[in-house]
């Protein structure tokens, strides 16, 4: 039997992820420059992160609604030129509050595009390659925080933070236009019934497993987003340290998807369970040697794997509960890891422009993730539960 390919179209759609996913964490490096150019607090810089994440959160779920039922090809092509139009706006702004809104536009295309085209690249392959369709389009995701944001930074260092945003737009226009080249137009597929999806969100149990994303996630971008003011002020490196940094935490990231991936197919409950402990630890850890050069590289980049190796288990706890909705409750979870983001944005800022200090970041991005461990311990009881009962019913 031949060995089934995985079509060029699903590349493209990685492509495009990989653009979208630098766009949003590309401030995480280029955070100090920005804020030296436009005047601004370093905190502040840090709230362009939670306007784009919030973007996130409240277009993604209403234009994935509204768009579901047009040609997917056309829907594609027109997100990211949406795109590239927030991305070359970024790259002008000559104010703050400009910045921000052309973080916004651009925020508005991630929830759509990464719902829409995962449909698509499903129905680009067989069933048995589908899980591995979407795995690729999202390994965009986690290759842009291991190529794109480095690369971004290394761009804002030598030639201006204007030109990342571009660079950026320049993807979104290479992607876009191998879109409209390569994917065929498929039809207003069959998007299941507004309402139907909308009744998948009576399920409490989908509603624990969003509050668990939103509550165990949001210590990532605490820390994520603010490891260049935390590197440069607090250990002593020098901006052009920061770089190398984000590669070294981004190898940690996919080597926790992939071991993240792995434990939760054989024991979702304690493997979400365990991967948000090492999460918490890991954050008290970075704080704990943030006075230490290469300890703070070394607590960085666990918290790199130990932080990603949560995505699958948060991804399927929201998926094995979506029932009829599974697609809006796929967008849903992607809007709840940046409802997250947009809180880590904004509490990192806060604690770096009070008298704390970076260096008190890792731990200020403890507390709201040790709520979420409640609502594990209450899914995991609950589930325990249903199967007990499902068990002796049969």
């Amino acid at each position: 039997m031949k060995k089934e390919k995985m079509p060029f179209q699903v590349w493209i759609l990685t492509l495009a992820a990989f653009a979208i996913g630098t766009a949003e964490f590309v401030i995480a490096g280029i955070l100090p420059q920005i804020a030296t150019s436009l005047s601004i607090t370093e905190g502040q810089a840090g709230y362009l992160i939670s306007a784009y994440a919030l973007a996130i959160v409240i277009g993604g779920p209403i234009l994935t609604i509204y768009l579901a039922r047009f040609n997917k090809k056309i829907v594609l092509t027109g997100l990211m030129a949406l795109f590239i139009i927030g991305n070359i706006l970024s790259a002008l702004a000559p104010t703050y509050n400009l910045l921000l809104v052309s973080r916004v536009i651009a925020g508005l295309v991630q929830g759509p595009f990464y719902g829409i085209g995962a449909v698509v690249a499903t129905n680009l392959v067989s069933e048995k390659m589908a899980g591995r369709a979407v795995g690729q389009m999202f390994a965009g995701l986690t290759l842009a925080n291991v190529l794109g944001v480095p690369a971004g930074t290394w761009i804002s260092l030598q030639f201006g933070w204007h030109n990342t945003f571009f660079t950026v737009a320049a993807f979104g226009a290479v992607a876009m236009v191998s879109i409209l080249t390569s994917i065929k137009s498929t039809g207003h597929g069959e998007a299941k019934n507004i309402k139907t999806q909308l009744m998948a969100f009576r399920n409490p149990m989908l509603l624990i497993s969003l509050a668990i994303t939103a509550l165990s996630w949001s210590g990532f971008m605490t820390l994520y987003g603010y490891l260049a003011p935390i590197a440069m002020h607090t250990t002593g490196y020098g901006e052009e340290a920061v770089t190398w940094i984000l590669v070294i935490v981004g190898v940690g990231l996919i080597i926790g998807n992939i071991l993240g991936g792995r434990s939760s197919d054989k024991n979702l409950g304690k493997a979400s369970m365990f991967w948000a402990v090492a999460m918490i630890i890991s954050l008290v850890a970075v704080g704990l040697v943030v006075d230490n050069k290469i300890l703070f590289v070394v607590a960085a980049f666990v918290f790199g794997i130990a932080s990603f190796a949560n995505v699958p288990a948060m991804q399927l706890r929201v998926m094995n509960h979506g029932g009829e909705g599974q697609e809006l409750a796929a967008t849903a979870n992607i809007s709840a890891f940046n409802l997250a983001n947009a809180f880590g944005g904004f509490l990192g800022g806060m604690v770096l422009d009070s008298q704390l200090g970076a260096g008190m970041i890792p731990f200020a991005a403890v507390i709201v993730p040790i709520i979420g461990l409640l609502f594990i311990a209450k899914a995991n009881r609950r589930e325990k539960t249903q199967g007990e009962l499902a068990t002796n019913l049969t």
